[in-house]
């Protein structure tokens, strides 16, 4: 029994430290074997799609949007070409919310694979710099035994290229980051444009290529493994039914090590696994799958294709890392319905359904009218009286508009637009002032509802409530 307990403690001490971060606290530089297999082949595919989407999402355009926009700036966000204000922020909460829920409950059934697959950060640096890394400075051997070598003079030419691609690279990153933020139509104005007349723009690009360059030249795994919060709050997510990259350790244990001349017999002896530590130096963030579910395990699949490969090789059934839960390697059992995925689930079927119900019930013309503050009514010489109102008008669409405002309640009300309401831009937003003129007779005590109509050629568009100040009645 102590010796069991004995074995557990040293089994868990890798839980103890971070496999980039030595002993004494110093960084521990990852070499990362250059994956193969059709997993990775898979992210490649994948990782072209993103790459292409992030690239032209600012330049494509629908009606006359971007297909993608996120000006903070501005209050101003096109998403898929739909375009959202601030007069719509309940549907941007609704939509953040629903793409929140989506990832717990993709977390919750299959694991990170946001962060294998999806993420940014991973994308770039796998797809992007880690392989250009490949291209000029060689395998992960070979980058090993020239950073351990002396400096020589084909050291610092590889080097040098590889650290200013990698710079022209973050540049690049950056600028279609800004066009995501700006418009691709206004990157283009500022990129041709003498650099004195948008020095502001310039030093925040130059400062985001920087960041995006130490990111990725330097910093590395360490966004995955220290920065990033996404890693801690979803990982809180998983149990022992996520499906996850799992080792098979009722089938690869005791693991052992072929050697030349074994017989079958001996061979027989041990466990699939043949301590070959391919999954190891394959793995991005540096982690042994073996020794459990990991919170640095970003669910890329690496450690797959190179443990198929290596049981290909021996002559053994593939699978022995896999994409599996804990709970059907201990006991068989591979239900993923439970009662959290379920209820993740629920509330996503809910918020779906309000945001498209939200999204049918939208108005392409979106009108306010609020009493103009600091004004009470006015005698006209009739004897009506009148109320100021300040309009602004929204058009969700790409087409010009035009409008009229007419006022349902009181009786006998009539509008006069005061400006050039009626017309509108497309996507634009139009504001003014009309004069509300109600006769005595229809005046309800000192405030009278009142109900404005908003036509187009469509017809009713929308109606207005408002309230209507007047005389108090004696």
């Amino acid at each position: 029994m102590t010796r069991s307990l004995a074995l557990a403690e040293e089994h868990d001490r890798f839980r103890d430290a971070l496999s980039s971060v030595a002993r004494d606290g110093r960084r521990k530089w990852i070499y990362a074997r250059q994956p193969s297999g059709p997993l990775y082949r898979a992210r490649t595919v994948l990782s072209v799609v993103l790459i292409g989407f992030l690239f032209a999402a600012p330049v494509v355009t629908i009606g006359g949007q971007p297909l993608m926009m996120l000006n903070v700036l501005e209050r101003k966000f096109v998403l898929f070409g739909v375009l959202f204000r601030p007069q719509d922020f309940h549907l941007v909460v609704l939509l953040a919310l629903t793409v929140l829920v989506t990832q717990a409950l993709t977390t919750v059934v299959v694991g990170r694979v946001w962060c294998g697959w999806l993420c940014p950060q991973t994308v770039f640096m796998e797809m992007l710099f880690r392989k250009l890394e490949y291209l000029i400075e060689g395998s992960a051997e070979h980058q090993l035994r020239s950073d351990r070598g002396p400096w020589t003079r084909a050291r610092v030419v590889r080097k040098a290229v590889k650290h200013a691609l990698f710079l022209a690279l973050s540049f690049v990153i950056a600028n279609v980051f800004l066009a995501w933020i700006i418009g691709a139509r206004e990157l283009r104005v500022i990129v041709t444009d003498p650099p004195a007349n948008h020095l502001a723009g310039l030093f925040s690009i130059l400062i985001f290529s920087f960041v995006f360059y130490m990111v990725f030249a330097r910093f590395r795994e360490q966004a995955c493994v220290l920065a990033c919060p996404y890693g801690r709050v979803m990982s809180a997510l998983t149990d022992d039914r996520t499906v996850t990259v799992t080792y098979d350790w009722r089938r690869g244990e005791p693991r052992h090590r072929l050697i030349r001349g074994q017989t079958a017999q001996q061979a027989a002896t041990g466990g699939d696994c043949v301590d070959c530590h391919q999954c190891v130096t394959v793995c991005p963030t540096g982690i042994d799958i073996r020794d459990g579910i990991q919170l640095e395990c970003v669910n890329c699949a690496a450690c797959i294709d190179a443990c198929n490969g290596v049981m290909a090789r021996v002559r053994r059934p593939r699978g022995l890392i896999r994409l599996t839960s804990e709970r059907a390697i201990r006991d068989g059992s591979a239900r993923w319905l439970t009662a959290r995925s379920a209820g993740y689930g629920g509330v996503w079927l809910l918020l779906v359904a309000a945001l498209v119900f939200a999204f049918v019930r939208r108005q392409d013309i979106d009108v306010l009218i609020l009493r103009q503050p600091g004004t009470l009514y006015t005698m006209l010489a009739g004897g009506e009286v009148a109320n100021f109102y300040e309009v602004q008008v929204l058009n969700r669409r790409g087409r010009h508009e035009t409008f009229t405002i007419e006022a349902l309640e009181p009786r006998g009300a009539t509008v006069t637009a005061l400006g050039q309401l009626g017309r509108i831009e497309p996507y634009g937003v139009a504001e003014g002032r009309l004069l509300l003129r109600v006769p005595p007779g229809s005046l309800v005590g000192g405030s009278t509802p009142v109900r404005f109509a908003v036509r187009t050629q469509a017809g009713l568009v929308q109606t207005i409530d408002s309230a209507f100040v007047g005389p108090a009645s004696r």
